[in-house]
């Protein structure tokens, strides 16, 4: 199993997200077109950088990091508590636009 997919399912154990009404599983889109209606709560994530480190001229260990955002309509969700305790996880910035309110993090996994 790839360590997105792996990211994937831990972003879908989540509390608090809304259920996609077509595929029936917690909203957490990956690189989401933008035909596809985002259901809120919910958490979209992009692959932003692969982080690649060497030895002797060799790559021996790699990081991707991803851009992890969390839209809610509440202000005052819980649901971006739940990734800032998650290990090489920041926010970046919080904002709000549309009356919704967005949290973006960057996450090394």
């Amino acid at each position: 199993m790839s360590r997105r997919i792996q990211l994937q399912k831990i972003l879908e154990s989540v509390k608090g997200l809304a259920t996609d009404p077509l595929t029936r599983r917690p909203a957490v889109y990956f690189q989401p077109p933008s035909s596809v209606k985002l259901v809120y709560p919910c958490i979209v994530y992009v692959l932003e950088r692969v982080d690649i480190k060497h030895a002797d001229n060799k790559p021996y260990m790699s990081a991707e990091r991803y851009k992890v955002t969390i839209i809610d309509k509440d202000p005052d969700s819980e649901i971006p508590d739940t990734l800032l305790y998650m290990p090489r996880c920041k926010l970046d910035r919080p904002y709000t636009a549309d009356n919704l309110n967005h949290w973006v993090f960057s996450l090394y996994y």
